[in-house]
């Protein structure tokens, strides 16, 4: 977590009329993090600097602001900072343990995507590119 992505994050409720609560620090602080994360994993960085309730509202309110959004992994989801805080970037799901795995190599997947959107007259705003199947443990198992 850097003091860049706090202040951003301050700017950003600002602009919209909001307040920097202790729990939607707290809960943002949480979503700082190297991977996507289930609730859960939110709700246990948080720990006891907000209730539940406060968490799943801050996070209601992080996805309207756009400082937060999903990662759908079939019908489940995690959750990640958007980005405005972090690099853009897709990822491959096991569908047998649920890891989420970030795709290095974006420039491919980004100019096929604008590639599409130029071919068909579409102004995309934004997308998430998501391969589903099997991790390499899951494989070899």
């Amino acid at each position: 977590m850097t003091a860049e992505q706090i202040a951003h994050f301050k700017i950003i409720l600002a602009e919209h009329g909001q307040h920097v609560t202790k729990a939607r620090l707290a809960t943002f602080k949480a979503l700082i993090s190297a991977r996507p994360q289930s609730m859960r994993e939110v709700l246990q960085a948080v720990g006891p600097a907000a209730d539940r309730v406060s968490v799943y509202r801050s996070i209601e309110l992080f996805e309207r602001l756009g400082i937060a959004h999903r990662v759908y992994t079939g019908w489940k989801y995690k959750l990640e900072l958007s980005d405005a805080f972090v690099a853009h970037h897709h990822h491959l799901t096991c569908l047998n343990c649920g890891r989420l795995i970030d795709i290095e190599d974006e420039a491919h997947i980004d100019e096929f995507i604008h590639e599409l959107a130029e071919r068909f007259g579409f102004t995309p705003r934004r997308h998430q590119f998501e391969i589903e199947g099997y991790c390499r443990e899951c494989t070899e198992q």
